[in-house]
């Protein structure tokens, strides 16, 4: 099954401090490998209800800043969700790792990785119970692949092992979703499908935000962006910032037509 269902997906309402307007935001935030700079002194917001695209050519930091933010880098500067620290508020976050991240080769069905996805809710000696399987099968049926759920990830293609992952963010219902090239190998009727859940997890005020390499989808997926190579070029409503000048900046000429 290769088109998306039209099952609605659970996103919580958007919280109503001030405070809380912020999804996500960096403060001055540098990351270093040794004596390199991977990112320096970046600023930015992800507002609440949006989609907020990460743009900028390979080695930019797109990837380093959003593991900066989920404390899997060492950095400074200040990092807030939901205006809080990332302890604070961790069910709230859901991370999709770059295809490159994971072990392909571990023996483990489909059905458990996405069981995975519920591990700040059951904890990692709890079982799953029918509801949760249930859970399960319903966004693996959301993404098209609820037959697989039984197979070997290591047997899938490269859009159906996508379709897992993002099947396991979505079993977590969080309030922010960040997804790390989640179109990088996939073929054609998985792109379809990973596609039509980011629009209606838009359309139902979710706050995403996606590594994206795609220039000629940003105006469609993205309602804001930030373009970057190593420090932040701009930032804010794609209609302002997505311009060729910025994008000249950050990936060099004749890119953006």
């Amino acid at each position: 099954m290769d088109q998306a269902k039209t099952t609605k997906i659970a996103t919580p309402a958007p919280a109503a401090s001030t405070q809380a307007a912020s999804a996500m935001s960096m403060t001055d935030v540098t990351v270093s490998y040794g004596a390199t700079l991977a990112i320096e002194h970046a600023t930015f917001t992800v507002p609440v209800g949006s989609v907020m695209g990460l743009l900028g050519p390979n080695g930019a930091g797109k990837s380093t800043i959003i593991k900066a933010g989920l404390e899997l880098m060492d950095h400074t500067g200040t990092v807030r969700f939901f205006g809080k620290p990332l302890g604070e508020v961790r069910r709230k976050v859901a991370y999709m790792p770059q295809v490159a991240a994971v072990d392909w080769d571990y023996p483990i069905t489909v059905e458990q990785v996405v069981t995975m996805g519920m591990y700040t809710e059951l904890g990692w000696l709890r079982r799953a119970n029918a509801a949760h399987r249930g859970r399960v099968m319903e966004v693996l049926d959301r993404v098209g692949i609820a037959e697989l759920a039984k197979r070997q990830i290591s047997e899938l293609s490269g859009g159906q092992r996508r379709r897992v992952f993002v099947a396991r963010i979505l079993v977590q219902a969080p309030e922010l979703y960040l997804l790390d090239e989640p179109f990088a190998g996939v073929d054609a009727a998985s792109e379809r499908v990973i596609r039509g859940v980011l629009h209606e997890l838009r359309d139902q005020g979710a706050t995403i935000v996606i590594v994206h390499h795609d220039l000629s989808t940003v105006a469609e997926l993205c309602d804001h962006v930030t373009i970057l190579n190593r420090e932040i070029i701009a930032t804010g409503p794609t209609s302002e910032e997505f311009t060729r000048e910025n994008i000249t900046k950050a990936f060099g000429l004749g890119l953006l037509e």
